[in-house]
């Protein structure tokens, strides 16, 4: 079953558990405090699948260029996931789903010129090469950037090291 159900509660290595609004608060109160820095909002998801379960780990970043960022993970299961093609659509989705969701958040306090970009676990070497337009398509079709590997670290990297 794929579907694009955003997780409600986060870790952060800085700030410990919270849920959804504390994270969104905590990413607005980073950004806040050096108002003439560039950053950009990253969202990835990275899974690992064993038995038809999968276990997937979203990572929401704040990346401050040329100076850190702070990150927010979260971690949900999905059964029923047989194929690699129905994970990675699946990553995609939920990463999308966070996407639109943090839009929606962000916009609601004003913020509407954010900086996101999805990024997403396939890349043109390896089996991941065959499903590199459809979901770049599908994220682009929804008005969001998107990066691949080699340059897609927030999945690669960051949701990664929770998976």
């Amino acid at each position: 079953m794929i579907d694009k159900t955003v997780p409600q509660t986060f870790t952060s290595p800085t700030y410990g558990r919270l849920d959804w609004e504390q994270a969104i608060a905590k990413m607005v109160w980073f950004m806040g405090t050096d108002t003439d820095a560039s950053y950009e909002v990253i969202i990835g998801t990275d899974s690992e699948a064993q038995n038809g379960e999968a276990d997937f780990v979203s990572a929401l970043i704040v990346h401050k260029k040329g100076r850190g960022g702070i990150y927010f993970w979260s971690r949900q299961k999905v059964e029923k996931l047989f194929s690699m093609r129905q994970r990675i659509w699946q990553e995609a989705l939920i990463s999308l789903g966070l996407a639109e969701k943090m839009v929606s958040e962000f916009g609601k306090m004003g913020l509407v010129n954010l900086n996101l970009e999805i990024h997403v676990d396939v890349g043109p070497n390896g089996p991941t090469r065959e499903l590199i337009s459809e979901i770049v398509g599908m994220i682009r079709a929804n008005g969001f950037k998107v990066a691949t590997k080699p340059a897609s670290w927030g999945a690669s990297h960051v949701a990664d090291r929770h998976v």
